[in-house]
């Protein structure tokens, strides 16, 4: 069956990456795939966080924080609401999780770089979006924090991104957009290394359980959206 938006299976939305949005953060990118947009800021701290400085730990620290805007989605949703939103607390922690998997935090000093992710509009995808442009804006922040001495060495080892895949109307799909993941079969994400290893997945059978073989060809399917997406991030970051 063919796909709303008449992609291929294998075919994900276009992508674009712009940096500098933000004038006062360390690093910034807006990042569009298909309808979904987010903006990506990253702040650095010249401290580690309480936390590492009360237990005398050494090296520094990556987090960061996932929200929507009211309008991102068709139906507005309050800010109050938005505050003490579980979902964009699990976000959260997926993003600073996959950040953290690429950056040796001792050669990052003793500095804190947060990242937000501030999602504008929303169409499917809002977290893997979140990973890939996010990273982009923790690499602008180190070269800054290099440029200005502060630390004498890249600490992020390699690149990391994410994209989302699952089954569709019986058929196995990548980089799925709003309509598709409202009436998936199975939903999963995927963040994924620039040397191909998955730092995490995330697999749900919506409708019915899903077996390894499935699994198994969405992975490799996520793999070279991943690469497709790294690729992009190199650019950007030339």
């Amino acid at each position: 069956m063919m796909r709303p938006s008449m992609r291929k299976n294998d075919q994900m939305r276009p992508v674009s990456i712009e940096t500098g949005v933000n004038k006062w953060a360390e690093g910034s990118c807006l990042i569009k795939i298909g309808g979904t947009q987010v903006l990506c800021t990253a702040s650095v701290d010249m401290n580690q966080p309480t936390w590492k400085r009360m237990q005398n730990k050494p090296g520094g620290w990556v987090t960061a924080e996932y929200s929507m805007l009211p309008r991102a989605n068709g139906v507005r949703k309050g800010r109050e609401s938005i505050m003490k939103d579980n979902r964009s607390a699990e976000i959260s922690r997926l993003v600073g999780r996959a950040l953290r998997s690429v950056v040796d935090m001792d050669a990052l000093g003793r500095h804190t770089i947060t990242i937000d992710c501030d999602v504008i509009q929303a169409d499917g995808g809002t977290r893997c979006a979140s990973i890939t442009g996010g990273f982009i804006a923790m690499a602008l922040a180190v070269k800054w924090l290099m440029a200005r001495g502060r630390i004498g060495e890249n600490p992020i080892r390699e690149n990391v991104a994410a994209v989302s895949a699952g089954l569709w109307n019986g058929e196995l799909i990548l980089d799925l957009d709003y309509e598709e993941d409202c009436t998936a079969e199975m939903d999963s994400n995927y963040v994924v290394a620039a040397d191909g290893r998955f730092v995490e997945i995330q697999a749900t059978g919506e409708a019915h359980p899903f077996d390894a073989v499935q699994l198994t060809e969405l992975m490799n399917m996520a793999r070279a959206g991943c690469k497709k997406l790294i690729d992009l991030q190199n650019q950007v970051l030339e």
